[in-house]
């Protein structure tokens, strides 16, 4: 979960997940935010027929000069109750069909003024309303049919779940939920919504885990060739702030739509060389999950970005836009925001410091409360004190975790291999030492240090951090090819009744 900073929202970007952002806005936003999406309003019932076989009453008046407007008047003129009261008044309706669900314009329009808010804290400028809503629309598409692949898998994002990670957001704030409920609302965001945001975020994460992190194969040739070129570069680790914007072209694309997104993205790249705003642009055109954001990826080490990326800013300047690129995913135009050279060089790597650590885990769920986790663990700790039983016996008997047939032994871990939470209550350990039960994500633990020793990084070291970076990379070039395929693999029905 991201850490949040003051104000709450101002920083959070989603690849997410929208999150709504704190900011004051302008009359002319405020209104551009909250006003709904059109309808259509019903349509006047016709008059009804006279009864068949009864003609209309006689008239002094020729029917062709009196007949159409006397009706009009008497309406005027007295009006019936029901009818005064009646006055046209938007209407919730369907606006896009996916698959079997739908979307629904007051949805659309509850999230388009989480996004005004969210785009103005970051100073992002507004594109055209019809354009943003088109843009917010595909994202919603998405996460719809996400949603509906994540149920399909049996992937579920249960209320006792979300409450823990509602609560680790709080914690990071060092707020109680009572206060962070309070913020959020003092912040203009509902405390419903901001929970479902999370929730999609969550669900969203797990369902990419199964579908796209368990599939990425890293060879040992690649973490090679990875080295070398860190060797070849002298140690000189530089990182890039890059933004993007992606015109994406359909899986098994035609030569007609391939022409037609290769128009339209040099109509956009024309736009950008002739004095247009990247990050405004972004938002109206760019089919990333990053459009909302301004298409801002953020300082990234460079073996974290596709090579593509690499060859595309190596000869730019900061603030200077590329041509376009092509990938399997579509037409891509990159912006430089600026380069720099990464602290601490792998050549001076430091010494590390490794701990030979064990666990007992009590994971809390729907049936072990927080409570009895803690409480159970509290009695183990105490039959360790008085020696009544070893930490092996107790974590085969009682840990939820895979470790358990091995008696709770994680082996050598290094600096950062743990969640900071555990990091940092095993680091306040003497070897030989068990901690009190600790909360992590994972539930509650006692933590035994067994023995520590001091290495300079070794050979194996480095080639699982070359492993990491690599494997980072490639998700994130496999996670746009997998949204492609699902926007794609959707059937979306447009229901305009504007």
């Amino acid at each position: 979960m991201r850490n949040m900073r003051t104000p709450l929202l101002a920083t959070t970007k989603t690849v997410t997940a929208l999150l709504c952002m704190l900011g004051v806005i302008s009359n002319a936003q405020a209104q551009f935010a909250t006003t709904i999406i059109p309808v259509t309003p019903p349509e006047t019932s016709a008059q009804p027929a006279p009864a068949k076989g009864k003609p209309p009453a006689a008239s002094p008046v020729a029917p062709a000069k009196a007949a159409a407007p006397a009706p009009a008047k008497a309406a005027a003129a007295a009006p019936a109750p029901s009818q005064a009261r009646m006055e046209p008044r938007p209407v919730d309706s369907i606006m896009v069909v996916v698959n079997n669900e739908v979307i629904t314009r007051q949805e659309v329009a509850d999230r388009l003024a989480s996004v005004v808010k969210r785009m103005s804290a970051q100073n992002v400028q507004l594109p055209p309303r019809d354009q943003l809503v088109r843009q917010l629309v595909e994202r919603m598409i998405v996460e719809r049919a996400q949603a509906q692949m994540a149920k399909e898998n049996g992937i579920v994002v249960d209320d006792a779940m979300l409450d823990r990670a509602m609560q680790r957001i709080a914690d990071q704030n060092k707020l109680s939920m009572a206060q962070f409920r309070t913020r959020l609302e003092a912040e203009g965001m509902n405390y419903a919504s901001f929970r479902e945001e999370i929730r999609r975020e969550i669900l969203s994460q797990r369902l990419r885990e199964r579908e796209v992190d368990n599939k990425v194969v890293v060879t040992e040739s690649e973490v090679d060739n990875y080295l070398a070129a860190e060797a070849n570069a002298g140690g000189q680790r530089q990182e890039l702030d890059i933004a993007q914007i992606l015109i994406r072209v359909p899986e098994n694309a035609t030569p007609d739509q391939l022409a037609q997104r290769r128009e339209r993205a040099e109509d956009v790249l024309r736009q950008l060389k002739t004095g247009a705003d990247f990050a405004k642009t972004a938002a109206a055109y760019s089919d990333a999950a990053d459009a909302l954001s301004g298409g801002d990826l953020g300082w990234r080490p460079a073996d974290r970005l596709p090579q593509l990326f690499l060859d595309g800013v190596a000869k730019l300047q900061d603030g200077q836009v590329s041509g376009l690129l092509k990938s399997g995913n579509g037409f891509h135009i990159l912006k430089l925001v600026g380069r720099r050279t990464a602290d601490g060089a792998q050549a001076a790597a430091p010494a590390v410091q490794q701990t030979h650590v064990r666990h007992i885990l009590i994971k809390v769920n729907q049936v072990v409360t927080a409570a009895e986790a803690k409480r159970k663990l509290t009695e183990l700790k105490e039959r360790l004190d008085h020696g009544s039983a070893t930490f092996e016996e107790l974590a085969k008997l009682y840990s939820n975790d895979l470790s358990a047939s091995k008696g709770g032994d994680l082996g050598w871990v290094y600096p950062g291999d743990t969640v900071p939470e555990f990091e940092r209550a095993m680091d306040q350990l003497k070897p030989g030492e068990v901690s009190q039960p600790i909360e992590t994500p994972f539930g509650y633990h006692l933590i035994q240090v067994v023995e520590r020793k001091t290495d300079d990084a070794s050979k194996e070291r480095a080639r699982q951090a070359a492993r990491q970076a690599i494997r980072e990379r490639k998700i994130e070039e496999a996670t746009e090819d997998w949204m492609r395929q699902i926007r794609d693999r959707a059937y979306v029905e447009y229901r305009n009744d504007e």
